[in-house]
Order: C-alpha cells, then sequence, then structure tokens
C-alpha cells in the first residue's frame, strides 16, 4: 500500500482550492454588504478641535456656508448646532457670518421662538420674553440671557463650538459653562 500526501491528490487540490474561492466569495459578498451598514450607524466623523461640530439643516446635512451667505445682510439663518440644539446665524453687513451664534433656547423654560425682524428682537411665544439682537433679556421672565456659540467657516463649512469665556454681554463667566 502506497503512502500517499493529500497534495498528491489532485481531486481534493481542486476541492480545496474551490472551497477557497467559494469562502472568499462569501466572505468578499458579506464585507460589501456590511461596509454600508456599519458607516450608517457610525456616520462620519464631523467633529472639529475644541469640541466644535458642523451646522446642519432640518434633515441633518451639513450646510454649505455659501448657502447661508448668499442670504441678505441682516438675516438670519437657523441651524442645528450644538448637542442638536437651535442655533440662529447673523449675516453680516460684509456678506461674513458674525463669529457669535445664539442658541434658540427661552432661559425660562426652553421654548424655542423666532427673529422678529420688525422689532429687531428674539420674541418668545411662551411666556412672553424678549431677547435684543445678542441675546441679552429685554423682558422677562427669561432670568439669563441666551448661551452663546462659537461660529467660524473653514472650507465652505460652517462650524459651532462651545463658549466657554467670558460672556461678551455681562462679562462675566457664562450661566451655561
Amino acid at each position: 500500500m502506497e503512502n500517499t500526501l493529500p497534495l498528491d491528490n489532485p481531486s481534493l487540490s481542486r476541492r480545496q482550492l474551490l472551497n477557497f474561492l467559494t469562502g472568499a466569495a462569501v466572505a468578499a459578498t458579506a464585507g460589501s454588504a456590511l461596509y454600508p451598514v456599519s458607516k450608517y450607524f457610525i456616520g462620519p466623523d464631523e467633529s472639529g478641535e475644541g469640541g466644535a461640530i458642523l451646522a446642519k439643516d432640518i434633515l441633518g446635512n451639513p450646510i454649505p456656508a455659501s448657502q447661508i451667505l448668499a442670504e441678505v445682510p441682516g438675516s438670519r439663518a437657523l441651524v442645528a448646532g450644538l448637542a442638536g440644539e437651535p442655533t440662529y446665524l447673523t449675516v453680516l453687513e460684509n456678506s461674513s457670518l458674525n463669529p457669535i451664534g445664539i442658541v434658540d433656547n427661552c432661559t425660562h423654560l426652553g421654548c424655542t421662538f423666532p427673529w422678529n425682524p420688525v422689532d429687531q428682537e428674539f420674541q418668545c411665544p411662551c411666556h412672553g420674553s424678549r431677547y435684543s439682537a445678542d441675546g441679552s433679556v429685554l423682558r422677562g421672565p427669561a432670568p439669563l440671557p441666551l448661551k452663546l456659540v462659537h461660529v467660524a467657516i473653514k472650507e465652505n463649512r460652517i462650524w459651532l463650538s462651545p463658549w466657554t469665556e467670558l460672556d461678551p454681554r455681562t462679562e462675566a463667566k457664562p450661566w451655561w459653562v
């Protein structure tokens, strides 16, 4: 009886080759199906230095800076900001963005509110609080000014980052820090 090695048997090596090819095809198919699923759940990294995030629209898509800057000077755009909080961005006279964004949450009960261009103030519909253009309280019951965020444009993207230094309206430590 002759002793043969498995590699000497031509049918066994064909079987190994077919098993390898089948496994590779299954792995490639599974990998190509799982990649988009993993990208959906993990999502792209859209955070910058200092906790900055991209400004987004209501559907969660990043907003190009050129879209906001195309508005007339003095207009305000509402975007999804830090922690998803609605944030107002202001177009300046020189067609740039104000480096200070104002978070659209009333400091009385957290209601969101519109900008009133006629009166040039934010007016909370819940209990009548009014805020100036810079977010300072004009009339209560709101006890505190509106939160601020930093606004920066880099490569046609709008980045919002937390405001941690002194509040320029009160020259004191911000209440939200």
